[in-house]
């Protein structure tokens, strides 16, 4: 699978910051490597000086800064302090774009706010002035192309790569990100101008790559990005606030579940201690979950695995890892027909995901309501439909009721092993299917040769649950009658009170030959009452297997087999047959 990895939100884009004095500037004072640290430290700076904020870096790290303030401020604000010693010496002047989103004070959002007047102790007037009402600023005035130039040569070289990306976004560059801005990057740049009204230079001033950097962003708008430190299961990311908020632990997961913005919107992070085993058990239990829908991508090596699981209503992609004995990673689920923001938002939680100290408890939602169709809080995908089956080749060919394969988008043997109709008797409802890949059945049908004995015990081999008890069962009973009630000749009637899951299974004679196979009990619109079935006759079942160049392997024993043995037999050769959607 395709990872896409655009992380430019979290990136400091310097190279957005017009050169212009009405800048919001921060004396940056300390780094912190977790959250909790940096929030004490905010906490004990705020206690002595004004105007402490704290902002996330990306990559784990957390910055506590001052301000915002003019350049002009900020300099003054960080020769005073620095002098009088309230701030460390190696802090320095940052810009807003260096930050991500504000953790301190809790509710602040002063990135995009004026700057302040700073208030230095030491260079506070004793005389208070009201100021005027400041005149409206004037529009800054764009960037002349060598001025735009001289400007650009200054941004890194992962800046210009970001920059190429956006362009690449914007459907303007279809070349290498590499960071070289030649004739492809020139030309995208000029077009890119051209659609948005500007002059056609191939060189992109500071304003143009900002409005440049607001197209991109704008997708993401309303979703509240910010780091989130789960500190239970040890994960640190980016996560869609706006459209997600915590829920519950149930191990190994971490649920967010959505709050109305993206219907359907869920992330789930992933936290447990183990080894390859548990990451491959991981990689296969997921792939039995709602959430991970049949049709997508699937990849695992050795350290990691990813899906991708897609349906008519959502998208989800589930990436984990394993690392120093630990197990995680994270799922995203989005509605399906807004991929550009899930790809974008995608991008984000991975270029974010941190790894913390520490992994979920194995115990935590354990006192939560347990139900055998959910692992940890997911529910388990479940066929539309179940019905028996059994073998009549010893590759795996299997005979089934039409009804079992109808309207699916993926057929099953035993769950495990995908199947396709190979052919059918719609008249009679009966349908053949062969395995993907080729089996090794321990047994297939043996038919009886001949009309049955009417009177004479039958069992029929089946699920009756559909597949909740992971093995066929016999319910027992009589052969009826030779003809249906309407005189058929094509079924024999039965007594036995058999379940819907039955349907499709064989039925037995005392000796384990196959005398039929059970129909469904609704024939031709009539419901019949409790202990009446039917079945479809050898002569019937014969003509298809024939049709689809299959010789019906006869039956040789006549003796009657014990209780065991008759169990025996039919276990070996009845399978389930499942049908999903």
């Amino acid at each position: 699978m395709v990872r896409i990895i655009l992380s430019f939100i979290l990136i400091s884009f310097t190279f957005l910051r017009p050169a212009v004095a009405q800048d919001a500037a921060w004396v940056q004072i300390e780094a912190q490597p977790s959250l909790t640290a940096a929030e004490e430290r905010a906490r004990s700076y705020a206690a002595a000086l004004p105007d402490v904020n704290g902002f996330s870096l990306g990559g784990g790290w957390y910055a506590v800064a001052l301000g915002p303030y003019s350049p002009e401020d900020a300099e003054t604000v960080l020769r005073g302090y620095r002098n009088e010693g309230r701030i460390p010496r190696d802090s320095f002047i940052a810009f807003s774009a260096a930050f991500r989103q504000q953790f301190w004070p809790v509710g602040a959002n002063l990135l995009n706010v004026t700057p302040l007047a700073p208030a230095l102790p030491s260079e506070q007037s004793e005389v208070v002035e009201v100021a005027p009402e400041p005149e409206p600023e004037p529009e800054v005035a764009d960037e002349t192309p060598r001025q735009a130039r001289a400007s650009e040569a200054a941004l890194s070289r992962d800046e210009k790569k970001d920059l190429q990306s956006m362009l690449q976004w914007a459907g303007f560059y279809n070349a290498a990100i590499d960071g070289s801005f030649g004739r492809g990057t020139r030309g995208s740049m000029a077009a890119w101008q051209d659609a948005n009204g500007y002059e056609k230079t191939g060189i992109l001033t500071t304003l143009q790559r900002a409005e440049l950097y607001k197209q991109f962003t704008a997708v993401l708008e309303g979703l509240d990005l910010q780091v989130v430190e789960d500190s239970e299961a040890g994960i640190e990311m980016v996560l869609p606030i706006g459209a997600v908020k915590f829920d519950r632990y149930e191990s190994p997961f971490s649920h967010f579940e959505g709050t109305g913005f993206a219907k359907g919107a869920k992330v789930i992070l992933i936290s447990q201690a183990g080894d390859q085993n548990t990451l491959f058990g991981l990689y296969d239990i997921l792939q039995t979950l709602e959430i991970v829908p049949l049709d997508g991508a699937r990849s695992r090596n050795k350290n990691s695995f990813s899906l991708i699981g897609e349906n008519d209503e959502f998208i989800s992609q589930t990436e984990v890892s394993l690392k120093d004995g630990h197990v995680k990673g994270f799922t995203l689920i989005w509605p399906t027909g807004d991929e550009e923001r899930r790809t974008r938002l995608l991008g984000e939680m991975q270029a974010s995901f941190t790894r913390l100290d520490g992994v979920l408890d194995p115990t935590a939602g354990m006192d939560e309501l347990q139900s055998i169709d959910l692992v940890s809080g997911l529910k388990i995908r479940t066929p539309k439909l179940s019905r028996s089956g059994f073998y009549v080749t010893t590759k795996g060919t299997a005979l089934t009721t039409l009804e079992a394969v109808q309207s699916c988008s993926r057929i099953t043997i035993d769950g495990d092993y995908d199947a396709k109709v190979v052919a059918m008797d719609e008249a009679n409802g009966l349908a053949l299917l062969n395995p993907e890949e080729s089996l090794s059945p321990s047994g297939i049908a043996t038919f009886h040769d001949g009309s049955p004995r009417l009177k004479s015990e039958i069992a029929v081999a089946g699920y009756p649950f559909e597949g909740a008890l992971n093995a066929p069962t016999l319910t027992y009973g009589m052969l009826a009658d030779l003809r249906g009630l309407g005189g058929e000749t094509a079924i024999n009637r039965l007594e036995l009170n058999a379940m819907s899951g039955d349907i499709g299974g064989p039925v037995l004679n005392t000796a384990g030959a196959v005398i039929g196979m059970l129909a469904p009990k609704d024939m031709k619109g009539r419901t019949l009452p409790e202990g009446v079935g039917f079945s479809l006759t050898n002569e019937v079942i014969a003509k298809l297997l024939s049709g689809a160049g299959i010789s019906a392997t006869p039956a040789t024993a006549t003796a009657a087999l014990s209780a065991v043995d008759l169990v025996n037999v039919a276990a070996d050769m009845t399978v389930l047959i499942s049908c999903w959607e």
